[in-house]
């Protein structure tokens, strides 16, 4: 009998795709991952382009041939295919409706400061104005962060005593700028949730093939 096959995870080292990987590794779901080269990301000939228009990662190619793009999309699959996992809180959990308002705040108003400021160069014209949408979002993403930080009472994960994806999206973007020294004097509550996840054994090997260094 033919193995079964598994969901493909296109990705780059230490990107989004990394939170997709925690994501899928602790929620029990096998999956093997390719990782592109940051400057071949939009190759007009490559595989991502033929399966993803805006040739963005993590793209999620399904054993059926379906395709799914978007961390927060592939996490809702993950929680959907391993409720057992307790990654996504189910419909009548009380961590439901904090889990999803975060979820896509992450998705909506702090990823995209990443989106424009990491290459400026596709929104505006001339030097002097992509550093000032680089500067601008830098500046949006730490007020963000401050904000998150205010709201948040972990214990000792966001929701609670037992970690979510909201944790390891975290946990992944607290390398990004600003960095962890910024968390850690900045937001020491949500760098003490990062720091958490990072002790998870079971995602030792994410950060070691992302060549990542966790808070």
């Amino acid at each position: 009998m033919a193995a079964a096959r598994k969901p493909l995870l296109l990705g780059a080292k230490g990107g989004g795709s990394a939170i997709v990987e925690c994501v899928l590794t602790l929620a029990g779901i096998e999956y093997d991952a390719e990782y592109l080269d940051w400057d071949q990301l939009r190759a007009p000939q490559g595989k991502l382009m033929a399966l993803n228009p805006l040739c963005e990662i993590p793209t999620l190619c399904l054993p059926g041939g379906q395709v799914l793009t978007e961390s927060a999309a592939i996490t809702l699959w993950a929680g959907d295919q391993r409720p057992e996992a307790g990654l996504v809180p189910g419909a009548g959990d009380p961590c439901r409706i904090d889990f999803l308002r975060w979820l896509v705040w992450l998705v909506a108003a702090v990823y995209p400061t990443f989106t424009y400021g990491d290459h400026p160069e596709r929104f505006v014209d001339g030097k002097e104005p992509g550093q000032q949408l680089r500067d601008r979002t830098n500046a949006r993403r730490e007020e963000a962060w401050r904000q998150f930080e205010q709201t948040t009472a972990p214990a000792p994960y966001l929701l609670g005593a037992q970690p979510t994806a909201l944790d390891l999206y975290l946990a992944v973007m607290v390398t990004w700028r600003p960095g962890p020294a910024w968390f850690r004097a900045q937001c020491p509550k949500l760098h003490a949730v990062a720091a958490q996840v990072a002790r998870i054994d079971a995602l030792r090997p994410v950060w070691q093939r992302n060549e990542m260094t966790p808070a």
